[in-house]
């Protein structure tokens, strides 16, 4: 690989006097930024990822050595700083308009009519580029460095987000000074998610347990509004520029002259862009685009057109909210049909391995899809869906996103089958199968399950600690701060501290909720440790035979067995629990911490429930309710629910979307009740 001497780092001098190291500083910095500018900007890297990491690992070397010699713009300077407590307000050098959009060609071709007819012209030329799916920001310059950063917000005032737009590679934090940059500089661009990056980070979250992003711009917006920079830093967000909103001295004649002086400073700008003579070019442009669209790198959702002219473009002036010589020319919304862009293993509260695939986001029932639930290995491979399969999506119930069909693709080479992993993709505990599921064996030792674990614990139908949602509980063990549920009376006030989002009235409110929560029925104790098989219902059934969780704990199967609401799966979930010594472990650390579990008399039950006896299936999606709130229903009612089909199963509810557990059922001549059917039996059961 060829450099210019200017970039020729072969030699690595070890400096011996200030002056000597400030030159070899200033070197590597203007070194690293031309990489990154050939890198992120041109797309074109001239060397290994390794001698990159050698040049910038010797900056860092040298700038902790002398740490009088750092400078805000220094390439090292993107990991992040420490986390706020809320993002400040910023009122924008220009208000930031947004545009008016068009979809259909009659619009359009009525857009150039007006501009012709305003300029008195008979042709007009425009600059067409992408409109980006992603979030919009200003960003300031000064003397050619990087100084603030804002999103759009309302157009006048938006949020600050110097320090995390900092940490974004692509975005230069000092520009190209041989290119004589303004002194003073105000741009516009967007902050979006390349769709490879926004899938890898949507499987890892998916992986971890953690809820994915609906789509790109979502992913974009959430991580650039982060709090803690840190977590910008590690997200994979690149920016382009397309406007100069303010500049010291005259402006480009024209705004594709000003696109070629961002370029010129360094700053990134449209790759896919042209200059059209005439609205049928703005038009053919548009139609290829739209081709393009799914091989692009990134969301689209259309195209942007302005007229060329900067004259023009003042004299055609502004509304009050947008500009009279722009506009978006939109795509057509896709619909329904998109691709599988992977298959991943989502791991759930109770180690249950649940295949889900990731889309190229798609608009359903007016709401962008970018993953659907597989059920489980039965269920892929009766679909046969794989990785990079065109694919039929429908929110199954108008409520849970489901693939209903491969869609054949002439020509097409398709992946290899799906099966699911042998490891945990969370823990890497062995994965064992029980039916039609697949679980980690993990237990508290799975990051995934812990999770879970944590928020059933603190849940509204179990000990009720209010303020300890699902972000909370990630960043507590994320952070190592819980590794098992007793950990949550451990928590200090200075630990809590440290969240993202926790400021001193937020955490005294978590600490004066875990308090409250050290004093708790039995029943609902039983609920909050997350036993397999074990809901509200069963819980209270096992309060109500046994009076105190240590005659629970002491239950063999067959005491178990002998209540007429629990089954033998039950039976066995409860004697495999409580025979964990870990399990065991947690519950007299729990004890110990001052957790009370309130004891009353066991009361057995004289008079059998209706559904005593009777175990019940669920599969697909129900409309009318959740499937937490159906299974409460049968529970309360004396029945168990079972994940697998058996002869020994009293009914299978099949909702929207049934799995092969419907299959199942009919071969073994179980009774199947539609959503509806199954209503009405337990309206009439329960006498209501």
């Amino acid at each position: 690989m060829t450099q210019s001497k200017l970039f020729d780092n072969t030699s690595n001098p070890s400096p011996k006097t200030p002056g000597t190291v400030q030159e070899r500083i200033t070197r590597l910095r203007e070194t690293i930024r031309q990489h990154d500018y050939l890198y992120y900007v041109k797309d074109r890297p001239e060397i290994s990822d390794g001698e990159y990491d050698r040049l910038f690992n010797e900056l860092v070397e040298l700038e902790e050595a002398h740490p009088e010699l750092v400078t805000a713009e220094s390439p090292t300077q993107r990991v992040g700083a420490a986390p706020l407590e809320e993002l400040g307000k910023i009122t924008h050098e220009r208000p930031m308009l947004s545009l008016d959009s068009l979809v259909d060609s009659l619009d359009v071709v009525a857009f150039d009519q007006r501009m012709k007819r305003e300029l008195e012209t008979d042709q007009v030329e425009y600059t067409v580029e992408p409109k980006f799916d992603g979030l919009s920001v200003e960003l300031v310059y000064d003397q050619g460095v990087f100084v603030r950063g804002s999103t759009r917000g309302d157009g006048i005032t938006g949020e600050d987000a110097t320090i995390n737009l900092r940490t974004i590679r692509s975005l230069p934090l000092q520009l190209q000074m041989g290119a004589t940059p303004p002194s003073h500089l105000v741009v516009r661009g967007e902050v979006y998610m390349r769709l490879d990056d926004f899938h890898a980070l949507n499987k890892r979250m998916t992986e971890r347990g953690d809820d994915a992003f609906a789509n790109p711009r979502n992913a974009a917006a959430g991580s650039l509004r982060q709090l803690a920079s840190h977590v910008t830093a590690e997200r994979p967000l690149v920016v382009t520029c397309y406007d100069v909103m303010v500049v010291d001295g005259p402006p480009p004649a024209s705004h594709w002259e000003e696109l070629e002086a961002l370029a010129l400073w360094g700053l990134p700008i449209p790759s896919h862009r042209r200059r059209c003579e005439s609205i049928e070019a703005v038009m053919a442009f548009h139609r290829e685009t739209e081709q393009q669209r799914d091989n692009l790198a990134y969301e689209i959702d259309g195209v942007v057109v302005k007229v060329n002219r900067r004259d023009w473009q003042d004299q055609l002036g502004t509304k009050s909210r947008s500009p009279r010589w722009a506009m978006a020319y939109k795509f057509a919304p896709r619909k329904e049909i998109t691709v599988v862009q992977d298959i991943v293993v989502s791991v759930g509260r109770t180690g249950t391995l649940t295949p889900l695939a990731l889309l190229r986001p798609v608009e359903v029932g007016g709401v962008t899809i970018s993953r659907a639930t597989l059920h489980n290995a039965d269920e892929v491979a009766r679909k046969d869906v794989r990785v990079g399969d065109t694919v039929k999506v429908e929110r199954a119930g108008d409520v849970i996103p489901a693939i209903t069909e491969r869609v054949p693709v002439p020509g097409e080479t398709r992946s290899a089958s799906f099966s699911m992993p042998d490891h945990c993709p969370v823990c890497g505990a062995a994965v064992a199968r029980e039916g039609a599921y697949f679980y980690c064996t993990g237990q508290a030792a799975c990051p995934a399950q812990l999770k879970g674990a944590i928020e059933h614990f603190a849940s509204k139908s179990a000990l009720n600690i209010e303020g300890l949602g699902k972000k909370t509980v990630a960043q507590l063990v994320d952070q190592g701060l819980i590794h098992d549920l007793a950990d949550l009376y451990h928590l200090s006030r200075e630990q809590l501290l440290t969240l993202e989002g926790f400021a001193e009235r937020s955490t005294a409110q978590l600490l004066d909720a875990i308090a409250r929560s050290k004093t708790v029925s039995l029943d609902r104790f039983l609920m909050g440790l997350g036993i397999r098989q074990v809901g509200q219902h069963i819980a209270k059934v096992l309060a109500r035979e046994f009076g105190s969780l240590d005659a629970i704990m002491s239950g063999d199967q067959d005491r178990f067995q002998a209540i007429q609401e629990i089954g033998p799966e039950i039976s066995a979930s409860l004697v495999s629990y409580f025979q964990e010594s870990s399990n065991r472990r947690v519950i007299s650390r729990l004890r110990e911490l001052g957790v009370s579990i309130a004891e009353t008399a066991a009361v057995p039950r004289e008079t059998p429930l209706p559904f005593a006896g009777k175990s019940f299936v669920f599969t697909g999606g129900l409309v009318g309710l959740s499937r937490d709130e159906a299974t409460a229903w049968v529970e309360r009612l004396g029945a168990t629910v079972s994940s697998s089909v058996s002869k020994k199963t009293s009914y299978v509810v099949a909702g929207a979307d049934p799995g092969l557990k419907l299959d199942q059922a009919q071969k073994l001549g179980v009774t199947i009740l539609g959503e509806e059917a199954f209503l009405e039996l337990v309206k009439k059961q329960a006498g209501t």
